[in-house]
C-alpha cells in the first residue's frame, strides 16, 4: 500500500503541494509547528533517510534549503530548522520549519487547528517567494 505521502503526490488525498520534480516533492504540513512548516519527501518510498542514495539525499537537502530560503523571506524567522525524525510515517521526510527559538522544534506545539484557508495563504506566499527567486519547478 502506498504511503500517505505518495497518496498526496498522486492527488488521491488533498495536499498543499509547494514543490514537485522528478526526485522529490514538498507540501505544507497539516499540523504545522509554525506557519510555513513544509515536508520535503523523496518520491521513492524509503523508510529511513540513511537508506537513501547519496544523490537523492543531496537533492532533497537542496530542495529543503531552497524552501528554507523562501521561508526566510516570507516569514522573517530567526532561523529555519530542519528535522528528520521519521516516526510519524514510514516514508522519509524532512521537516523544514521557520523558527524563532528552540521551542519551535517541538512537535508538541503543532497546530492541529490550522484552517485550509491559512494553509492556502501559506502556499501562495511561499510559491510567490520561490517564483521571485527564479524557481519554476514548483
Amino acid at each position: 500500500m502506498s504511503s500517505i505521502f505518495t497518496r498526496i503526490l498522486t492527488r488521491e488525498i488533498p495536499g498543499h503541494i509547494l514543490w514537485e520534480d522528478s526526485e522529490c516533492f514538498a507540501f505544507l504540513d497539516i499540523r504545522p509547528i509554525n506557519r510555513g512548516h513544509t515536508l520535503v519527501v523523496p518520491i521513492q518510498e524509503i523508510d529511513m533517510w540513511t537508506d537513501l542514495s547519496a544523490e537523492t539525499a543531496s537533492h532533497c537537502m537542496r530542495v529543503a534549503q531552497t524552501i528554507g530560503k523562501a521561508q526566510m523571506k516570507a516569514y522573517k524567522p530567526n532561523r529555519v530548522g530542519l528535522i528528520i525524525a521519521g516516526f510519524e510515517v514510514s516514508h522519509v521526510h524532512l521537516h523544514v520549519i521557520p523558527i524563532d527559538d528552540m521551542s519551535h522544534l517541538d512537535f508538541a506545539n503543532a497546530n492541529s487547528d490550522i484552517s485550509s484557508d491559512e494553509l492556502t495563504e501559506d502556499l501562495e506566499l511561499l510559491t510567490r517567494c520561490l517564483t521571485e527567486a527564479g524557481h519554476t519547478n514548483n
